[in-house]
């Protein structure tokens, strides 16, 4: 079986999900749309909820390397905090479908089969944000944090406002507060006199 197929399928899945959500989606919808035989679906993956899981680690890959893209070469405080909400903001506008189902679709029950793969692929995310801010941390540029509460500080209001967007609560395209969030990161992320020097 190609890698071919397995893309097609996961493309498939991502599409019918977003379309009607993952209960009503059914492995004939998916198959269909990704021209694929019962027989070749069923080679790849065992179940629509398999599926689902593989997509799953597959979009939060291609989030993480966005976000991780966004600290080469490593900037200085100021820029990474304004090169990682930027990021975070690029990336669930131009990859909408795929943040919706990162962010609103996906769930912890059926997630349980990749639990172990994704703690991975969150622990390469942290220890790449980890070399670019400890040294940061030690020279004062940024405050000293817990890397969870740094990352909360950091991408928690850019979420809850994408979150907004996603849903479609929210019709306004969020890369336009950026400048906001940016400015409130770094009151929350560096300290007052570093921030006052620019």
């Amino acid at each position: 079986m190609t890698a071919s197929v397995r893309d097609d399928l996961l493309a498939a899945g991502l599409a019918v999900f977003d379309r009607v959500g993952f209960e009503a989606a059914t492995v004939a919808a998916i198959r269909t749309r990704a021209r694929a035989s019962n027989g070749s679906f069923f080679h790849v993956f065992g179940s629509k909820k398999e599926l689902a899981g593989a997509l799953f680690l597959e979009v939060l890959r291609h989030y993480h390397a966005a976000i991780l893209a966004a600290l080469d070469p490593g900037p200085d405080a100021e820029r990474g905090i304004d090169r990682l909400i930027r990021a975070h903001l690029d990336w669930v506008v131009t990859s909408r479908r795929e943040a919706r189902y990162l962010f609103e679709i996906s769930r912890s029950e059926w997630g349980e089969d990749v639990r172990d793969a994704q703690r991975a692929q969150n622990a390469r995310l942290a220890e790449g944000i980890e070399r670019w801010r400890a040294p940061l941390v030690a020279s004062g540029e940024l405050l000293p944090m817990t890397p969870v509460m740094f990352v909360s500080q950091l991408i928690g209001p850019a979420q809850i406002f994408c979150r907004a967007f996603l849903s479609g609560r929210e019709r306004t395209d969020p890369r336009i507060e950026a400048d906001t969030l940016i400015a409130c990161a770094n009151r929350a992320l560096r300290p007052f006199d570093r921030i006052n020097k620019q």
